[in-house]
């Protein structure tokens, strides 16, 4: 018996090791939060060659070598846009801690191709249209094409629920690697980009808003931004600084005012180039 008593309470004991091991293993695992390197690299190269060098690439190439009937550079640019993007952020959401609905994931892709999509169509509608001699005079919220296009909506939703998995707790409290100060100034630059060339700043407001909100939330029940978190919180506060800067830079011009009617004011950069820079280029 007490043989028995003593292989039973090796057994419990062994048990009881076991346990206290995958605990430790665990919680070896939970302490270690991971900056995701790799897809906020190719999420910054690819947003910067592929969305930001699309007007540069026209701007640069000479319109001979591009026809009419056929894509241009800044078009083929915009097809591996919509392939890539897609992609990163299925990446995104798959190392998430968190489990999306496989449903609202699927939608979710689903919405930010067609949206890339449509935009694509516009864009090349207007290249050619600038080919004939069309001056765009008209801000994107005054455009009747780009108001019912929201290819930015998903980008930022998808951002958002990646942001909201991106917590640890309290004793687990890590601070931003060197690589991610590094990526920081261009990924806040991009996100610039999208707040003015695309004027998108009430989406990035609320999504930035949102973030600060589920910050609250989880601080109480002590959690706190990881890495990735800490480093998408710094990234869209200093979006909102050059934003800032940028309107106060031109808040007193007159001509990007008409342009740009309404309570919020921020100017494109296309706008800007097209009024001012351009017209210096030629006297």
């Amino acid at each position: 018996m007490r043989g028995g008593n003593t292989r039973a309470g090796g057994m419990r004991g062994g048990t009881r090791q076991s346990r206290g091991m995958r605990g430790g293993n665990v919680e070896a695992v939970l302490s270690k939060p991971r900056f995701h390197l790799d897809l906020w690299l190719r999420f910054t190269v690819q947003n910067w060659l592929l969305d930001v060098g699309r007007p540069l690439v026209m701007l640069v190439l000479p319109t001979d070598w591009f026809p009419l009937n056929r894509p241009g550079a800044a078009e083929y640019l915009h097809i591996l846009y919509n392939i890539c993007t897609p992609l990163i952020q299925l990446k995104m959401l798959e190392r998430s801690p968190r489990t999306f609905p496989r449903l609202a994931v699927q939608l979710g892709v689903i919405a930010v191709v067609m949206g890339t999509s449509l935009h694509l169509v516009a864009d090349s509608i207007t290249r050619r249209l600038l080919l004939i001699g069309y001056q765009p005079h008209l801000s994107l919220r005054e455009n009747p094409v780009m108001k019912d296009l929201k290819p930015y909506v998903p980008l930022f939703l998808v951002l958002f629920l990646f942001f909201s998995g991106s917590f640890s707790y309290r004793r687990q409290e890590e601070k931003m690697p060197a690589a991610a100060w590094m990526l920081l100034v261009p990924n806040a630059a991009y996100y610039w980009y999208l707040i003015t060339e695309g004027q998108t700043f009430i989406l990035f407001i609320f999504t930035f808003f949102a973030m600060i909100a589920t910050v609250m939330h989880q601080r109480r029940r002590g959690m706190v931004p990881d890495g990735n978190g800490l480093f998408m919180l710094y990234s869209f506060s200093a979006a909102l600084f050059l934003v800032a800067v940028w309107v106060a830079c031109l808040w007193s011009d007159g001509a990007l005012r008409k342009k740009h009617p309404g309570l919020i004011y921020v100017p494109q950069p296309r706008a800007v180039y097209t009024l001012h820079l351009r017209q210096d280029t030629y006297t």
